[in-house]
């Protein structure tokens, strides 16, 4: 009998700092069986990645690393490649929206398990301007004397 493996969530830690969260959107992910072992594992990094929107209307994740799995060989991944994310089309259409109309971004937030099958948090973004991480810090900083 095996032993279940516990799994959390993982987070973009990078984005509520850097970014002014809009939106927020729960896509599916298509990935191969290496790719799941791996994020099961906590082999993956979000930091660095977005989504783009295609012309023909598919959001694809960019960026987003995900080692190699050690016990796949020959069957494993290329860690670097673009992942198809899986949304509703009118989901799809509002992004694309907010890209090209307003100049705003898409970004990964959260990576999770739901019913065994693998979720992507995303979120359409604005970025922050200096001074707007500063004014966060100060505040997060009095909660915490406050508190």
């Amino acid at each position: 009998m095996q032993k279940e493996q516990k799994f959390s969530a993982i987070h973009n830690r990078k984005a509520s700092h850097q970014y002014e969260i809009l939106d927020c959107f729960e896509t599916g992910i298509a990935l191969v069986g290496s790719e799941v072992k791996s994020i099961r594992a906590g082999h993956i990094s979000l930091g660095e990645s977005w989504v783009e929107v295609s012309e023909s209307g598919e959001l694809w994740l960019v960026g987003a690393h995900i080692n190699e799995y050690s016990q796949a060989n020959q069957f494993n991944h290329i860690p670097a490649r673009r992942r198809k994310l899986l949304a509703h089309k009118h989901e799809i259409e509002k992004m694309q929206k907010a890209i090209e109309i307003k100049g705003l971004t898409i970004i990964p937030l959260k990576l999770y398990f739901k019913k065994r099958k693998a979720k992507l948090e995303i979120a359409i973004c604005r970025g922050k301007k200096q001074h707007d991480k500063r004014q966060d810090l100060i505040a997060k900083d009095d909660a915490k004397r406050n508190g």
